[in-house]
This record gives C-alpha cells, structure tokens and sequence, in this order.
C-alpha cells in the first residue's frame, strides 16, 4: 500500500488533466471550436463556461479544458507565456510541492497532500519551448520526456484568443504516454484509495469514477488555479500570494464532492511554507 500511496501522490497530478489529440488548434481552429461548443458553455454542470472533454487512445491518455476567462487576452498571453509565472500558478495545486526555473527548464515536485520535504517529492522536468505570441492568438508548451513509474511523453499545453475587450478563450491540454507497470498501479489506486472519488460528468444518473474522474479533479483544479493566479495581479504585488491562495481555496470548495481533500487553515499553512520554500531557492 504505500507504493500505491506515493504512485498516487504522482498521478493526482501527472494523469491527464489538459490532454489533447492534435495539438494547438491554431487561431482560426480555436475560434471555430469556440463557436461549435456555445452550447456547451452557455449550460453545464460547472456554472460557468467551461467544457471537459477526455479521450483514452492504448496507454496515451489525453482531455481537453476549453474555458472562457474573465480576462483580458494581454494578461493571459502574458501570463501563460512565461515559464517562471506557471510555477505560481502550479504550486496551488495540493500536490504541487515545487517548482523552479532554470533557463529553459521546469523542475516540478509533485507529492502529497500534506507537508513534505522537496527531496521526498517526485520529480518532473519539463523543457520550456520557445511560445509564439501575438496581437490576437497565442501558444506555449512544456514537454517531459521521462517521468516517474513507466510513465512518458508529457506534454503540456496552452493557446487562447481574445473573445472581446475582456474575455479570453483558453484551450489547454496535457497528454502522456504510460506503460503496463504504471496502468497496473493505477487500476489498483483506483479500486482501493481512490474508490470513492468522482469526477464531475454523469452516467446514468451517477458521478463518473475511475480514471476519467482523476481526469476531471485535476482539470478544475488546474483550470481554478489559472483564473485564480489571474486574478490576484489586480491588487498589489505585496497582496497577490494572498489573494491566489484564498481564491483557489474557495473556488475548490464549490465543489466539495470532487476537490474537497484539506481544510482551509491547513491548506492555507502549508502552501505559505512551500512558496517561501520555492522564492528562498531562486
């Protein structure tokens, strides 16, 4: 059980949480899939616009979030387009312990839910590729090709286009390759410690479980952070770690049923620790 424990710490996150088939869509692509999920946007189970969609292809594992943001696109292309602002986005999440930047790369720590050392944490380096950014459309990608128990090939994106003066469309992705000791280790995380967790989608009434639901947490949660991380630039520098951490915690609380894991006081110790951990080491 405490391989299944720690494989799990590593797979809240690591899992497909933004994968993607085909890659960025391109600007007019993005319009395009805009206009054809207006449906979908306009009524979910979210209450906001934001559609999930997730696929499963052999041992690659893949989802989309397609979100529109109450921001301009100028501060989310410059946002999401610089390596060193996605480790303070990525450091909301529970099971981000860390994360730092040197030169083109990310070193990412992903670990539990609770306090932890960095050296205890598993470890991911992501390769930060160059981003193409304009006026009116936006792309940027960090790929791993190794990770932890037999998993490969990550691939982690983002591209938007602006909707109007203040809202933005956001497609993001995240795909990754695993082999039979990872899937082993993950149907068995499923029918044990993670039995009883549930995504967001319905099937016959009931709340979908298993991989999909790992799939659908971490999409919220990731999607959450982002919104929340954009937000905070609208106070005082001095005031937006603050301001992040609250807004993450209360958006995650929306959903109780899926995101619930910690309590707000103990959330709310351990990432104040874990970011002065992560600003002391720059």
């Amino acid at each position: 059980m405490p391989f299944l424990r720690r494989f799990a710490f590593v797979l809240l996150l690591v899992l497909p949480s933004f994968a993607f088939a085909a890659g960025a869509l391109g600007p007019a692509g993005l319009r395009a899939r805009h206009a054809s999920l207006a449906p979908q946007l306009a009524e979910n189970a979210f209450g906001g616009p934001l559609v999930l969609q997730y696929e499963e292809a052999g041992r690659r594992s893949q989802g989309d979030v397609y979100a529109v943001l109450e921001h301009p696109f100028a501060a989310v292309s410059t946002a999401l387009t610089d390596p060193g602002q996605w480790c303070e986005i990525l450091i909301l999440h529970l099971n981000t312990k860390y994360c730092r930047r040197s030169g083109d790369t990310l070193d990412v720590r992903v670990g539990k839910k609770e306090e932890q050392k960095v050296d205890a944490a598993t470890q991911l380096r992501f390769a930060w590729q160059p981003p193409a950014a304009r006026p009116d459309y936006f792309v940027a990608q960090m790929v791993a090709p190794d990770g932890p128990y037999d998993t490969r090939d990550y691939l982690l994106l983002a591209e938007a286009v602006p909707l109007d003066d203040h809202r933005t469309l956001l497609h993001m992705g995240y795909a990754l390759s695993y082999g039979g000791a990872s899937s082993l280790a993950m149907r068995m995380y499923l029918a044990t410690i993670a039995h009883d967790k549930v995504g967001f989608s319905k099937v016959n009434g009931a709340y979908v479980g298993g991989q999909r639901g790992v799939v659908e947490r971490n999409t919220m949660r990731y999607y959450l952070a982002i919104d929340a991380y954009l937000r905070s630039l609208a106070v005082p520098p001095a005031q937006q770690l603050e301001r992040r951490l609250q807004a993450w915690f209360d958006a995650t609380e929306k959903y109780p049923r899926q995101l619930h894991e910690v309590e707000r006081d103990d959330y709310l110790r351990m990432k104040r620790k874990e970011v002065a951990r992560q600003l002391a080491a720059r």
